[in-house]
């Protein structure tokens, strides 16, 4: 069934997520990993996007808890940005406004068909509270729309040990460009 994992694939990916829980507390203190795994558990489709997060090196770890919706923030937490996401423009229009050397898709497409959102400048901030992240990479962030009904998308990286903001033509694209998401569980 598309959008849906096998038992096996879903006991796998558990197993995976703990691993990753277990071995960074410091991005969820006081969050048990039984209410987050029940959680998961009970939400076939958002274990089949961090599936998806996952398989394209994103890495997704639990970084918080909202008592107000009663869910748990996943970003991806990869060191680097994740290389199954390299090598895209900003979103489907940059895409299809490129005459040549197209690339293969756009982050903002790519985050659709995953389910999931791409992080905000202020959530990528965020993360880089949590660890150093982006020092050789850098990701696409979601672009306020003044910015991109000029043509301009904008990304984040962490150099200096300062994380900068800047900006590009949504259509461009660079190997060491991807995007980072998040999920709410």
């Amino acid at each position: 069934m598309k959008n849906q994992l096998s038992a096996k694939q879903a006991e796998e990916l558990i197993k995976t997520l703990k691993d990753r829980f277990e071995k960074n507390k410091n991005r969820h203190k006081g969050i048990e990993w039984t209410k987050v795994q029940a959680k998961l558990e009970a939400n076939a489709g958002k274990m089949w996007s961090l599936n998806e997060m996952e398989i394209t090196g994103g890495e997704p770890d639990v970084i918080g808890y909202d008592k107000k919706t009663g869910e748990y923030q996943y970003y991806d937490c990869a060191a680097e940005s994740p290389k199954g996401r390299r090598s895209l423009c900003y979103d489907d229009e940059a895409l299809a406004s490129r005459k040549e050397n197209k690339p293969d898709g756009s982050a903002m497409g790519m985050a659709t068909a995953m389910g999931i959102e791409i992080l905000t400048e202020e959530q990528y901030r965020e993360l880089q509270l949590l660890g150093i992240f982006d020092t050789k990479t850098s990701s696409w962030v979601r672009t306020p729309d003044n910015i991109r009904k000029l043509g301009g998308a904008v990304f984040c990286d962490r150099r200096y040990d300062t994380v900068f903001w800047y900006h590009n033509g949504a259509e461009s694209y660079y190997a060491a460009r991807a995007f980072r998401g998040s999920l709410k569980v």
